[in-house]
């Protein structure tokens, strides 16, 4: 008889959690992104203290929301709402409106102080913080970004899962089979990633929860 390999013992658990998932999950109450960072941080590289700031909230919740698929990708349902809006680029609010008026008087002149926030999926955000986030684990400032096992890390996760949102956006089957493989695969990449920048895996159940997406005050896993 042969004994079970490291590989064989991934597997088996990795279909444990896709079998076990859809009873855990209910407990839990931009495509092409340009990846770079703006502003005063253009042209240097984010220390990884301040990446985790700006960035740990977005992927934690980016990692919850793509947790609570789960059940409906398990069954192939891609017409579920909580896959369908997890690529919805009209769901998310990516930056918040500034408000425009002054101690709550209006002083535009033409009276419009209304605040416009940013929409975009969730996906195409975790793809943007995601990326930058990994860009700041590096050892050096010469390192192209595309040589850094984060950003591998990260890029083989959003090949695999740019093929399961064409499924959710062309032609959405509610009894997909071939987008339950994918998701599986995907899920074992983005572990994989989360390791890297110092994140608990999806198994953990850190991810139960939903996370603040502003800008955190703590370098911390909240």
């Amino acid at each position: 008889m042969k004994s079970e390999t490291a590989d064989d013992c991934a597997t088996t658990g990795r279909r444990s959690f896709l079998t076990t998932v859809a009873a855990v999950i209910p407990a839990i109450a931009y495509s092409n992104p340009a990846f770079a960072s703006g502003g005063a941080t253009a042209g240097k590289y984010t220390t990884i203290p301040i990446a985790k700031r700006r960035y740990y909230g977005r992927v934690q919740e980016a990692v919850h929301e793509f947790l609570l698929m789960g059940p409906a990708v398990i069954k192939g349902d891609l017409t579920d709402p909580t896959v369908q809006d997890f690529f919805d680029v009209t769901k998310t609010v990516v930056v918040e409106g500034k408000k425009k008026d002054i101690n709550g008087v209006c002083t535009k002149k033409d009276g419009d102080c209304k605040s416009t926030d940013i929409f975009d999926s969730r996906y195409n955000d975790m793809k943007t913080s995601m990326y930058l986030l990994g860009n700041a684990f590096r050892i050096n400032q010469q390192k192209a970004p595309d040589n850094l096992p984060t950003v591998k890390a990260a890029k083989k996760f959003f090949k695999t899962m740019n093929l399961f949102e064409r499924k959710v956006l062309k032609n959405p089957s509610s009894n997909d089979k071939a987008a339950t493989a994918l998701y599986a695969d995907a899920l074992d990449q983005l572990d994989a990633y989360l390791d890297l920048v110092e994140l608990p895996p999806t198994e953990s159940g850190h991810y139960d929860k939903e996370f603040s997406t502003l800008v955190g005050e703590s370098s911390r896993i909240t």
